[in-house]
């Protein structure tokens, strides 16, 4: 059986701390990602540009932050989920198998979260292999509301038995969205906590890979004082048996 390496990764826009103390991370998160080694990297918060950040910095990359962050002979996929003043942010994926679509969809519940769905289909030693990349919104309500609304595309958009991994921010610190996504058959590690944020003291499981017609095989969270640095999310890593 095919073991597939998965990963997903909050990666705050790459940049981190506040004011004068505000620094640029996206160079050491792309040494991050390289030691992965996954076949899927699923990124949240990721920059498209940032008029603003690209004038302060001035070791700002040339191309946008996923396709800098794709390793050699990755493909990368980006869609924006946020319009801000100065840019635009969104969730990518990185993945070392071929692409062979894509789609997105837009599931902000109010005018203050702007949030989508990624939709990249893979294929994976001649099966196609479907991803759907999210980062939910910070009120239960709303997420409540945005994994119905993924129900109802992957219900549209997906064939039936197809096999599916669904990664991301899930904001769901109370563990509460966990019988919903069950609802669409699509399952985690069971009894397994592993908290991801805040990164320097970890201790909410916010970041979550479930998946369908694949099975979970170990997952881990990297630690370390180089990983507290690089974002506010610690990245999850999960082997999955296709």
């Amino acid at each position: 059986m095919s073991i597939l390496r998965v990963a997903t990764y909050n990666i705050h826009k790459g940049v981190q701390g506040l004011g004068p103390a505000r620094r640029l991370e996206i160079h050491n998160l792309g040494h991050a990602v390289e030691q992965f080694d996954a076949d899927i990297v699923c990124l949240q918060e990721v920059r498209r540009h940032h008029r603003k950040l690209e004038k302060q910095f001035t070791r700002w990359p040339d191309l946008d932050q996923a396709g800098y962050l794709s390793p050699e002979g990755y493909e990368s996929v980006y869609r924006t989920n946020a319009v801000t003043r100065h840019g635009e942010h969104g969730n990518a994926l990185l993945s070392r198998w071929p692409v062979l679509g894509t789609g997105h969809a837009d599931v902000s519940d109010h005018r203050f979260e702007q949030r989508g769905l990624l939709h990249v289909e893979l294929l994976v030693e001649n099966t196609p292999v479907h991803v759907v990349v999210v980062h939910l919104g910070l009120i239960h309500a709303s997420r409540s509301r945005q994994v119905q609304r993924l129900g109802e595309y992957l219900a549209r958009e997906l064939p039936a038995g197809a096999p599916l991994i669904v990664a991301g921010d899930f904001n769901d610190w109370g563990a509460q969205l966990l019988r919903p996504m069950a609802c669409l058959d699509l399952h985690t590690f069971d009894g397994i906590r592993l908290p991801t944020y805040p990164s320097r003291l970890p201790l909410l499981h916010l970041d979550r890979i479930f998946v369908r017609g694949l099975r979970p095989v170990s997952a881990h969270v990297p630690h370390g004082r180089a990983w507290a640095r690089m974002s506010d999310h610690l990245p999850l890593i999960a082997e999955l048996e296709l």
